[in-house]
């Protein structure tokens, strides 16, 4: 499946990234080495935990590395007739308008009205234009109609 990262999103990642590879292996390297000193490996506690923890970081940076990989940047969309990843779009939704940006689901924001392009209103609005109306089944069940006003 497709990750769709804003271009700030990416350099956030990175950063964490080179510090994991940095750093945090430096930590559990010593860390490491010193439960090594204690002797015994076979009933040695830091030893299998500084062990997990190496795992756990491991794990971490090839995921990392492969979202980096294969993101697929966001950016403003050049045609503002439909709906895609990257638009803000303004709707009418129970009388009220609101407007949400269509964003990647690992910088959904819904409290900001950043929501995912895999969420139940993301994959309702994907191609759809101004003046069409949708409707969406929430997660809690309810059944709401939006209708699209304005594409940015």
């Amino acid at each position: 499946m497709t990750q769709y990262l804003s271009k700030e999103k990416v350099e956030e990642l990175k950063k964490r990234l080179q510090e994991l590879k940095t750093t945090k292996r430096f930590e559990i390297a010593d860390k490491l080495k010193r439960a090594k000193e204690h002797g015994d490996l076979s009933e040695n506690f830091e030893y299998a935990q500084a062990k997990d923890e190496q795992e756990k970081l491991e794990k971490e940076i090839f995921d990392l590395e492969n979202l980096i990989k294969n993101a697929q940047i966001i950016t403003k969309p050049k045609n503002k007739n439909v709906v895609s990843v990257g638009s803000t779009v303004s709707l009418k939704q129970d009388g009220k308008l609101v407007s949400y940006t269509i964003v990647g689901s690992q910088e959904s924001d819904p409290l900001n009205y950043k929501i995912s392009n895999v969420s139940p209103i993301g994959k309702a609005l994907l191609g759809k234009k101004v003046g069409d109306k949708v409707k969406v089944k929430t997660p809690k069940g309810l059944e709401i109609e939006l209708e699209i006003l304005k594409i940015e």
